[in-house]
């Protein structure tokens, strides 16, 4: 890790990558918040924040309002799901442009798969995070080499049995 994140870094990219999992707000739905002023803010709100304070009273008000959410719901994380966001933050940030937007473009083909297939997607996923590290990278080393038309195929297969 290039450099120690503060816990404000970690809500903004956590902000990031967790708000595709939120449903979207949709304009119409709800009155606009009304715009709070840094002052208003508590300190517990203001620390994990403290990257935005510069520019903070010129944010709009619903962009206010999403982070003071995602501020309030941080401070409810364990540690060590908060060490987990850090990590992905870390990640994120080591990414190149196109290697973000290739993330976004998969999270996105992601979403719009059947529930079966992003359940058996996940079990695969889990199964091989529990392989050991070398047959994890024999098994990447294989799927790199095969042509992108072959890995097509992959996605009616069922998940590996446990212990393949």
């Amino acid at each position: 890790m290039r450099r120690f994140f503060t816990s404000g870094y970690a809500l903004l990219l956590a902000a990031m990558l967790l708000g595709a999992m939120m449903a979207p707000l949709h304009a119409q739905d709800f009155p606009p918040p009304a715009p709070r002023p840094w002052s208003s803010l508590n300190p517990a709100q203001q620390d994990v924040l403290a990257p935005l304070r510069d520019k903070w009273d010129t944010l709009p008000p619903r962009r206010q309002s999403n982070m003071l959410q995602k501020a309030d719901h941080w401070v409810t994380l364990p540690p060590e799901r908060r060490d987990e966001v850090r990590l992905r933050i870390a990640h994120w940030q080591a990414m190149t442009p196109d290697e973000r937007r290739q993330a976004r473009a998969n999270q996105q083909q992601f979403r719009q798969l059947p529930p079966e297939q992003r359940a058996r997607l996940h079990a695969a996923f889990e199964q091989f995070q529990q392989m050991p590290p070398a047959q994890r990278d024999r098994l990447m080393q294989q799927w790199q080499a095969t042509h992108p038309g072959q890995r097509m195929q992959f996605r009616t297969m069922p998940a590996l049995p446990a212990g393949h």
